[in-house]
């Protein structure tokens, strides 16, 4: 977040919405019912045994992220993280994989793909630009051309930004593809540079 107060913001893979002009973001109400369990999955999974394999994990509201990159041993942090994911789907939870990140979700839809059409709905935008670098962007991706197809835009640029970690696929379903956070500034203050001409 950039701090400016006429920005709106999606977060938690749209999950939760910031609209401009508001100073405290909104969760799904079907969530909000989640994040009790969730939070006590993590409590449990917290053991001494993770944090020896340097496995970090992430509070995001209504879920968690389990990240092992940085772990001196990567095969078997992803061993504990892969008995982490059933223990999950055993408990009725739904697991997302991401750059060596597992997320543990509620059992509710959400992802970023929603959360574009949540955030848009109601609204004039007719053009709309996301930028991604992860198999959790292809959601948005794909959402994006379907509010095309269904007319609720008129374009949509899907813009994948290219790195030794990221899937494929971003690259192959992009409209556009940058190389690394460096190419993303590139893009912006190109776009901004031609708004002021």
């Amino acid at each position: 977040m950039v701090a400016i107060g006429t920005i709106s913001y999606i977060g938690s893979h749209g999950a939760e919405v910031l609209r401009a002009g508001s100073t405290e973001s909104k969760l799904d109400p079907e969530l909000e019912d989640w994040r009790r369990r969730i939070h006590e999955f993590g409590r449990q999974a917290d053991t001494p045994d993770l944090r020896h394999r340097r496995v970090r994990i992430e509070d995001n509201g209504p879920f968690l992220a389990f990240h092992w990159r940085g772990s001196p041993d990567q095969e078997v942090a992803r061993a504990a993280i892969d008995a982490i994911a059933a223990k999950a789907q055993a408990a009725g939870l739904r697991t997302y994989w991401g750059r060596m990140v597992l997320e543990v979700r509620p059992p509710v839809r959400f992802d970023k793909g929603a959360g574009i059409a949540s955030f848009l709905e109601g609204t004039d935008v007719v053009t709309a630009m996301y930028v991604g670098d992860d198999t959790t962007d292809l959601d948005a991706f794909r959402m994006l051309t379907q509010l095309v197809d269904e007319g609720r835009l008129t374009d949509a640029i899907r813009v994948g930004v290219r790195s030794d970690e990221g899937p494929e696929q971003i690259v192959e379903e992009a409209d556009l593809v940058v190389d690394g956070p460096e190419g993303v500034r590139e893009l912006l203050s190109l776009l901004v540079s031609d708004r002021a001409t």
